[in-house]
């Protein structure tokens, strides 16, 4: 059950979702954290949507949250990092989000084992059963898509607001999260996945919004020593599909159609070996495996997008 009550029963958090709004349906929950930081909301409050029916995404896409299956959740933060290190924010918070679904999902598994044992020993050994396998390590395609088993799970926008003098008012951090959503749009259905479809585990949405609130509180916490993502770099690269991968990098604003319109466009190729401290994407686009001089350069996330050879990931 998706409610502020269960949201707040389930929270370990210091200050990540400190004031919750709850809404059974609004138009954006950006929208609304938006207005709720212009009249003076504090660091951390969180807007939670049981349906979202005027959800975007980056680049002016749309976001479906139909009720009773899905979270729509944006949260209010006040930075003290320069503006040009926020959307790096928006990798924080995919990382959040993949650790987060993973402790959702361990949980309820532990839960469901601890159900059906019948003793104490059964309990333990079910527990530890559990835990071990149900561990189904959420990824991230760079920057910021979580997903699972090669489907996109997760999307989400961050939108930065500006006083008049150039100092940060505040971010919005706007996260849309598949948990038990099972029927999808055609012209999605090929990308998009939920937790359930995914995983065959129905999880609590409270329970999901509770484990990735407390991720980004202590991500965020790792991003503030240096304002760049240096202590998060490990963390990030353990989950990130594309390492080691072929990727082809192609226009930011060309990157609609199918694999296959995709692999038929110009495009760079190379192999993706990780992540800078500014979370640019470093590919190896060495013409020649034998070569020693490698010619290795780095994508910035706002330039271009980045596929696999033939599919989303």
């Amino acid at each position: 059950m998706l409610s502020k009550e269960e949201i707040e029963r389930r929270l370990t958090t210091r200050w990540a979702a400190c004031n919750i709004v709850y809404k059974d349906v609004t138009g954006s929950t950006n929208n609304d954290a938006r207005d709720l930081a212009v009249e003076g909301a504090p660091h951390g409050t969180l807007v939670v949507a049981d349906k979202q029916e005027a959800g975007r995404g980056s680049r002016g896409r749309s976001w479906e949250t139909p009720a009773g299956s899905n979270i729509a959740m944006s949260l209010v933060i006040r930075p003290t990092a320069p503006a040009d290190r926020i959307s790096m924010l928006t990798l924080v918070m995919g990382l959040s989000v993949a650790e987060g679904v993973d402790l959702a999902i361990e949980e309820t598994c532990a839960d469901a084992a601890l159900a059906q044992a019948g003793t104490l020993e059964d309990a333990a050994l079910a527990q530890e059963s559990a835990s071990n396998g149900s561990r189904l390590w959420a990824q991230i395609k760079w920057p910021n898509d979580v997903v699972i088993d090669k489907k996109k799970i997760c999307g989400i926008l961050t939108e930065l607001h500006m006083n008049p003098d150039n100092s940060i008012r505040d971010v919005v951090i706007g996260v849309g999260i598949n948990v038990n959503m099972t029927d999808f749009p055609d012209e999605i259905k090929g990308v998009a996945g939920s937790l359930l479809t995914q995983t065959g585990v129905r999880v609590d949405r409270s329970l999901v919004v509770a484990r990735v609130m407390e991720r980004f509180e202590e991500n965020y916490h790792k991003f503030q020593k240096g304002y760049d993502l240096a202590l998060l770099k490990d963390q990030y690269e353990v989950r990130l599909i594309n390492k080691d991968e072929k990727v082809k990098i192609l226009d930011a604003g060309k990157t609609g159609g199918t694999p296959a319109a995709w692999d038929a466009r110009s495009g760079t190729v190379g192999t993706a070996l990780g992540i800078t401290d500014m979370g640019e994407l470093l590919v190896d686009v060495t013409e020649e495996a034998s070569s020693e001089n490698r010619d290795i350069r780095t994508v910035g996330a706002g330039e271009v997008s980045v596929r696999g050879l033939y599919s989303y990931v």
